[in-house]
């Protein structure tokens, strides 16, 4: 169906999946990510798929988590139209979105603004966060699962890379074979913004492209960063104008398609084998790192700060 959250279409060895909620700049909810790895579970198994293309519907990849459905909010207090994860885009400036872990524009974590200033909203307590009674820790190993089917996956997955790229989103594409971006892309590991570490091996990724200067300075500073400067890090193989991006992903997917895949698959193996191990081991410790930072004082007292609009209390619990 055309309203789907992802969408697959298969051709020739290739497999496209689109993201499909434009309208929300494509935020990985629960509902997305069910269904992005449910096809990837069955494109791995299907002998015909030589490569995939990953893609997205909009004018953005894909602006991360969705805050909403990890941290939760109370809608008996934040209003019906804010318990919705659709209803509470009024008032942001269509050209500034922001990712669902930034807690602005395409996000709902912080709710409606006025400006650049959050309206305050009460949380739901730590215990309340997941409607179907799911601990942060299996919400998050669940999330882990599919990372690993993502890193796992056995023929090359190709990103088509545009507008905001962001968090959750931007570690998963760091994990594919290659990525294609538009020249309006931007992209950041914003979780320190927000009292959250990068829990997809997003920081193994860029330690492996560029070492721990790369990975300490992204993952610090949260910073965007446009599409010629991946380019230069290497975080990106080739940027090309925004309304070319699709068509240049799949120009190379149908390259490697037409390489006998028993070469594709040694090739991707060996370069894979080298950094394999610093990608698992800091999966592991991401999942309990996340999960104690969600239960933290310091974590709470961040978020309720933003949404009082007064500076925080940290005291390092």
């Amino acid at each position: 169906m055309d309203d789907d959250p992802v969408l697959l279409e298969a051709k020739g060895g290739i497999a496209v999946l689109t993201l499909n909620r434009p309208d929300r700049h494509n935020p990985m909810g629960d509902a997305m990510d069910a269904l992005f790895f449910r096809y990837l579970d069955l494109l791995r198994t299907d002998r015909d798929i030589r490569v995939v293309v990953w893609r997205s519907n909009g004018e953005s990849f894909s602006c991360g988590r969705d805050m909403v459905e990890l941290v939760g909010e109370d809608p008996a207090l934040s209003g019906p139209a804010n318990g919705d994860s659709t209803g509470d885009r009024d008032g942001h400036a269509v050209d500034q979105p922001v990712d669902e872990e930034d807690g602005g524009a395409a996000g709902a974590a912080l709710g409606p603004t006025s400006g650049e200033t959050p309206i305050a909203r009460p949380w739901r307590s730590h215990a309340q966060r997941h409607g179907f009674g799911a601990t942060d820790f299996e919400v998050l190993e669940r999330s882990q699962w599919g990372t690993r089917l993502l890193y796992d996956f056995p023929v090359p997955i190709i990103c088509a890379l545009k507008g905001w790229t962001l968090g959750t989103a931007f570690e998963r594409a760091l994990l594919c074979d290659v990525r294609v971006a538009g020249e309006g892309t931007r992209m950041a590991l914003a979780g320190i913004d927000h009292g959250l570490i990068p829990d997809a091996a997003g920081l193994a990724k860029l330690y492996e492209i560029g070492g721990s200067a790369l990975a300490l300075d992204l993952g610090l500073s949260g910073r965007r960063i446009g599409a010629p400067e991946a380019l230069h890090l290497g975080l990106v193989s080739q940027v090309v104008p925004d309304d070319e991006v699709d068509a240049a992903a799949y120009d190379l997917a149908v390259g490697i398609a037409e390489r006998p895949p028993l070469v594709v698959r040694m090739v991707r193996e060996h370069v894979q084998a080298l950094a394999a191990p610093a990608v698992r081991g800091t999966l592991g410790r991401e999942l309990v790192g996340q999960t104690l930072l969600l239960s933290s004082h310091d974590f709470e007292e961040q978020r309720r700060a933003r949404a009082e609009d007064r500076d925080p209390r940290y005291e390092r619990r």
